[in-house]
């Protein structure tokens, strides 16, 4: 036997040697690249997994896909692949939490150790929003759905892929999961789903994205994605108001263009915006890649497109983006901090007022900075300004044209603005931004704007002037006892605070029988309990952050509620309103916990999620169907009814958006989120109340801050038209003359071109021409700029089943708004109305 020959048996024999630990003993089968139906993988110590704990992570094998393999003097190396399966979503010394991902990661089989895996890196995941725990299982059903579940039965994820004659799945060689039919076509692929990374490949389509997670240690959706445009590929910062940080040096043809795409390959990635016999891209960017093209794409936490290969048995990494100012990224600086030339400092030492910010990271300057007092709506404390001249942001989209004075006072009003930006030539009027984002700052030189061109940036920060009781008592008795030693003074301030305590009752004392018709009140540790320690996080909003929980047989949702400034009785008074009223299609709140500081909700959970992730996202195998769109329209027009004319009070929602459109399992639509509702008695026409809701939801007649019900009337006219078209209102990734979706229909309701609207991804909705138009027409009904020309809730509720007619004598000026507020027509294409959060539930 010759050396050759000897190699080759000695492989052999390794392969056969290692392949025969990877296996799963549940099932008895051998680990592979296939997987036939009804075939269940459990998320345990069965699978296949490295056992080393110096790896710094853990994760669980389902699926490896085919390596070449290279020799070595006692081990096969093989080089990175493709594997699927269980990922630990923390350290691996302390896994509660497990997302199912595709992974890069370098297979390493030892004849003495068996197999190790390290170097991994997650280039795709089914549930990075909903990570599961031990015990969880995948499935790949008889009906041909590959299904994610919880330990608990918790349905996750799924491919939706029941109907589709399924009959195997492969994860290949290049890193696609694929679900392939009796033709071996495939049906469904995990390439057409993409998160946050492009493999070799792999292409970007129009419409998809690719979305950074939040941080390094947390998987879940964070603030900046890239996408695929007519006109090239752009990156955004910012998900409800995204703005645009990179764009392609592209051109392409907006009018016409729906087949541009992004693609990874070897020696460069290639932006294509139109089609040519030569399909040259109309953009490359020239990247050195590895021979062996082991290589990806992705949008990183921090806003920067890197290239990842391999090389000397590990990952290096190069930008992407050709961003050559250092301060033009969002996050240059971390949050709140101030680039110039590419060094960062806090806003408080560029004036000269220091002790209002610290760094987040004193080693590491970039990292940004932090308020040391945090903003609390509804504080006893109120906010002020801290103005910084000569600053700006990476992409100043202006709100409207106003003066100092009214920009800065919109800022207050409005709980989710951080700082606003004023440039202008003089104080008399000027360009106004708000941001809800704190994303770093630029500075800029005199030199960078006209002579009288002034720039100010207003970060809000918290009062620090507020004195409480306490401090004025200490203070009078230091004055009278001046004299004493600083040890007395001491001992008498405590004696005060003590019989403060004895004359007051605790917080926690205070009766809640004098609210009587309160639903069921929990201990913290109760709900502590109920969602495993809060590890089981399904959502977040301005004000908190949502769990999923377990409370004896009930599934829940629990809302914990952080900074919201409210004393206990006034919680407790917003709550008994909620729990006092009951219908199908609004979320039930089953119970509350006000102990201490804590301030938690308990609702009915709601498994399909909130609307915004369905006609947004994109991440379905297909958009959902006219028949459930029609539904989800009705549904919500029957609860907002019932709130406005069939409770002893009239209920103003005043937050109607899809993310408060909670959909169950067979997509039946509920409201829900009332932290911002207010309460109508039926003999009053209107109330004054100050300035709440969402950026694109808000009626006009919220500039006089005098409204009624109709405020709602006027959202859910929104939010028809998002469901119809599948897109946001206010919608800064598209282009200039697109980005204000009640602006277009405007446009096309006065030339008798609704249909223009809809996206060509909705192909039964042309089958249902006639409803769709009927369902357009009545949105411009209750977009009407004068409030009493809107339809009631029960009147749209008739016209959706059928029994009235909707109003053929419309306006179709449906963004007149007031021109003291909006200088031009350019400018009210843009506009957005002010924003304040939720006070007790939050957006989610």
């Amino acid at each position: 036997m010759d050396h050759s020959q000897l190699f080759i048996f000695v492989c052999t024999l390794l392969i056969t040697s290692s392949c025969s630990r990877l296996t799963n003993p549940s099932m008895n089968m051998p680990f592979a690249q296939n997987a036939g139906l009804n075939t269940v993988w459990h998320n345990n110590a069965s699978l296949l997994h490295n056992n080393h704990t110096y790896d710094d992570f853990l994760m669980r094998v389902i699926l490896h896909a085919t390596t070449t393999v290279r020799s070595g003097d006692s081990s096969l190396d093989d080089f990175p692949s493709f594997a699927c399966g269980f990922y630990c979503a923390e350290p691996a010394t302390t896994c509660h939490t497990y997302i199912f991902s595709i992974v890069f990661v370098n297979v390493y089989i030892s004849i003495d150790d068996g197999v190790s895996l390290y170097s991994p890196e997650v280039v795709w995941v089914a549930n990075r929003d909903h990570p599961v725990g031990e015990n969880a299982t995948v499935q790949f059903t008889e009906l041909g759905d590959l299904v994610l579940h919880d330990a608990d039965g918790t349905l996750v994820w799924s491919t939706s892929t029941a109907d589709k004659s399924i009959v195997s799945m492969n994860l290949t060689g290049s890193g696609n999961l694929v679900l392939l039919d009796r033709t071996n076509v495939e049906v469904w692929r995990s390439f057409d789903l993409p998160t946050d990374t492009l493999i070799i490949a792999q292409t970007l389509q129009m419409g998809q994205k690719l979305v950074a997670r939040t941080s390094l240690t947390n998987w879940t959706e964070g603030n900046f994605y890239l996408t695929t445009l007519a006109d090239g590929m752009y990156a955004f910062a910012g998900i409800h108001t995204p703005l645009a940080y990179y764009r392609s040096p592209t051109g392409g043809n907006v009018a016409t263009n729906r087949s541009a795409y992004v693609a990874l390959k070897n020696g460069s990635l290639e932006v294509f915006t139109s089609f040519r016999e030569t399909e040259a891209p109309d953009y490359r960017i020239m990247l050195p890649v590895h021979p062996f093209g082991l290589v990806f794409a992705r949008l990183e936490w921090d806003g920067h497109m890197r290239l990842y290969q391999w090389a000397n048995d590990s990952w290096a990494s190069s930008d992407i983006f050709d961003i050559t100012d250092p301060c033009a990224y969002p996050l240059a600086c971390g949050e709140y901090g101030i680039c110039l030339h590419g060094q960062c400092t806090c806003p408080d030492l560029v004036v000269g007022q220091s002790g209002l910010f610290e760094l987040v990271d004193s080693r590491e300057v970039n990292r940004g900075c932090s308020l040391k007092s945090s903003l609390s709506c509804g504080s006893a404390r109120k906010a002020r300004f801290l103005a910084v001249p000569n600053v700006t942001h990476f992409n100043f989209v202006y709100n409207w044209t106003t003066n100092e004075e009214h920009c800065k006072q919109s800022c207050l009003n409005d709980c989710s603005c951080k700082a606003s930006f004023f440039h202008h030539k003089d104080t008399s009027s000027g360009f106004c931004f708000l941001a809800s984002d704190a994303f770093s700052m630029i500075s800029v030189s005199a030199q960078s704007y006209s002579s009288d061109f002034i720039s100010f940036c207003f970060i809000k920060i918290q009062d620090s002037t507020h004195k409480s009781l306490l401090s004025k008592e200490t203070r009078i008795f230091i004055s009278v006892a001046g004299p004493l030693s600083f040890v007395t003074s001491v001992i008498v301030a405590a004696l005060i605070i003590l019989r403060r305590n004895k004359a007051e009752p605790l917080e926690d004392e205070y009766s809640i029988d004098q609210l009587p018709g309160l639903p069921t009140r929990f201990s913290f540790t109760d709900l502590k309990s109920a969602t495993g320690d809060f590890s089981r996080k399904i959502g977040a909003g301005g004000f908190g952050s949502v769990f999923e929980g377990q409370i004896d047989d009930k599934h829940v949702a629990i809302k914990r509620l952080d900074g919201i400034g409210q004393g206990k009785r006034e919680f407790l008074a917003e709550v008994q309103t909620i729990g006092s009223i009951n219908h199908i299609h609004l979320v039930r709140l089953i119970g509350f916990c006000a102990e201490k500081t804590h301030r938690l909700l308990v609702y009915e959970y709601m498994p399909s999620g909130s609307l915004d992730k369905w006609i947004f996202q994109n991440r379905q195998a297909a958009p959902l169907d006219w028949e459930t769109r029609l539904k989800i329209i009705s549904d919500v027009a029957k609860g907002l009814a019932y709130l406005h004319s069939d409770c002893r009070q009239t209920i103003a929602h005043l937050d109607i958006k899809p993310e408060n459109i909670l959909l169950d399992e067979m997509f039946t639509a509920k409201i829900s989120d009332f932290g911002l509702a207010k309460l109508i008695d039926h003999e009053q026409s209107s109330v004054m109340t100050r300035l709440r809701g969402t950026l694109g939801y808000l009626a006009p007649e919220w500039l006089t801050s005098v409204i009624t019900e109709k405020v709602d009337v006027y959202s859910f006219g929104v939010v028809i038209m998002e469901i119809l078209c599948g897109r946001r209102n206010l919608d800064y990734s598209q282009p200039e003359e697109n980005r204000h979706l009640i602006s277009m229909l405007q446009d096309k309701a006065k030339s008798d071109q609704f249909m223009d609207l809809i996206d060509p991804c909705f192909v039964d909705m042309e089958l249902h021409m006639n409803d769709v138009l009927r369902m357009m027409n009545l949105a411009t009904w209750c977009l009407q700029v004068d409030y009493h020309r809107r339809p009631s809730m029960p009147m749209v509720v008739k016209i959706l089943e059928g029994t009235m007619d909707v109003e053929t004598e419309l306006d179709f000026d449906l963004v007149n708004i007031d021109p003291m507020v909006v200088a031009n027509r350019a400018a009210q294409r843009n506009t957005v109305t002010l924003q304040i959060d939720s006070v007790l539930s939050g957006p989610r």
